[in-house]
């Protein structure tokens, strides 16, 4: 075997595993568009509605409503005043501005909360030594001021419609063993360029048909870290916030669901917040979000597969954990191609099958995944829905290129920091009508 040879055997393995972990990441996505085609076919939805008891003021209970904030005056102020607005009693509504700010945020926030504090709001400006942690250590060390039994979290761009709690509250009381109810987001500059219109489309891809989706079919499927309340007792027999990795959010749910419990997903009413508005901020929210994936599955994976679950169940968890091999695989993918190509002096035809297969799941997984929420949620025009669904290859192709080696980096083990992701601080009001059904 020449050197040529070895090369070629060498980079067309590397190309077939790669691929595979693309058909893995990928089938689970057909599986979910499979199960809303059938939806539709039928007629009938899987799993059954949120129960929603009627509750009286006086039945409602304590419910601790936490924000975490680093170095964000431009939008504590609105963050303080949309948690203040929510429709609920004020002597069981509590509310936790969690700073580890290091800038003129908690001067900005301490005069807002002084206007709270004479309106006769309880909150509760906690400031610690150090950011140990990060966003998880300031949840817990806030769990620790307050026996709440129902906490809510809000990212600091953030603002719920003042019905949120009214909304969302009845169903996870009425379910016992409800750890968590997570409402669907929306991104109030989505409008703003290519950029956010492009993270628009995906991320009502993410909650419209995949959380939703997944929740209805009984699958395992995550808190986003934001728009959610839990139950108390959930996060405690969980084990509690941790911080041994950068998705808190999706650590605390694998961790609460192996305990026996289980999440809740409700549609309405959404919960607008922000999407990073410049390229290199997109990129270095991807790599964290990558980095914490990968290390939840380091720390959990073992734990979902020795666990009771079925093994559709355990399947299922696992494309949730590793959905974001996509960028690696996709990296690696496109280098091992094009050295395959070029050891074969520039000859892509052995490599056409591969090619073909691998642009039909894209685009039936693209389309299959945006079109339905993008008409749902009546997005615009079908020009901008193909202008933006172009944009999303060449996008997702450059931040797995970006990102691979911080990911395979962490893969074998290497530690990383939580870099705040900047966002603009544009916030209309939230939307309170609900979405129409499909």
């Amino acid at each position: 075997m020449t050197l040529i040879d070895f090369l070629t055997l060498l980079s067309d393995v590397t190309l077939v595993i790669a691929v595979l972990g693309l058909l893995f990441v990928g089938g689970g996505f057909l599986a979910l568009i499979g199960i809303n085609v059938f939806e539709r076919l039928t007629g009938r939805k899987l799993g059954r509605p949120l129960r929603h008891l009627i509750l009286t003021d006086g039945d409602l209970p304590h419910v601790l409503v936490q924000i975490p904030v680093f170095n964000e005056p431009e939008t504590v102020v609105g963050a303080l005043r949309s948690a203040a607005a929510l429709d609920w009693p004020r002597d069981r509504l509590h509310i936790q501005l969690l700073d580890d700010s290091s800038d003129e945020t908690s001067v900005v926030a301490t005069r807002v909360i002084g206007e709270l504090h004479d309106r006769g709001f309880d909150v509760l400006h906690l400031r610690r030594g150090d950011r140990s942690g990060y966003k998880a250590g300031a949840l817990a060390a806030g769990l620790l001021h307050s026996n709440a039994p129902y906490v809510a979290v809000l990212d600091v761009d953030f603002r719920p419609p003042a019905n949120w709690l009214r909304k969302v509250m009845p169903a996870l009381i009425a379910d016992p063993k409800a750890s968590f109810i997570q409402s669907r987001c929306e991104f109030a500059n989505a409008s703003a360029n290519w950029l956010t219109r492009a993270q628009g489309l995906m991320l009502d891809a993410h909650y419209v048909l995949e959380q939703a989706t997944r929740y209805r079919a009984g699958w395992l499927f995550q808190f986003n870290g934001t728009a959610g309340v839990w139950r108390r007792a959930a996060i405690a027999a969980a084990g509690g916030w941790s911080s041994d990795s950068l998705c808190e959010d999706l650590d605390l749910t694998v961790r609460a669901e192996i305990a026996g419990w289980h999440g809740l997903f409700s549609m309405d009413p959404p919960v607008p917040g922000l999407v990073p508005d410049q390229v290199k901020h997109w990129r270095v929210q991807q790599r964290r979000w990558s980095n914490g994936f990968v290390q939840v599955a380091r720390k959990l994976m073992k734990q979902i597969w020795t666990s009771d679950w079925s093994v559709r169940r355990k399947f299922s968890a696992s494309f949730l954990i590793l959905v974001q091999a996509f960028y690696p695989c996709a990296a690696i993918a496109t280098g091992a191609l094009l050295a395959s190509i070029m050891l074969r002096a520039g000859d892509p035809t052995a490599y056409l099958p591969i090619i073909n297969v691998i642009a039909a799941l894209i685009a039936i997984v693209a389309i299959g995944m945006t079109l339905t929420p993008y008409m749902v949620l009546r997005r615009g025009s079908v020009s901008r829905y193909v202008a933006t669904l172009a944009s999303l290859t060449p996008l997702m192709i450059f931040v797995s290129l970006s990102n691979a080696p911080s990911i395979l980096k962490t893969v074998f083990g290497a530690a990383d920091t939580l870099t705040r992701t900047p966002k603009s601080v544009s916030i209309p009001v939230a939307p309170t009508d609900p979405i129409r059904r499909f």
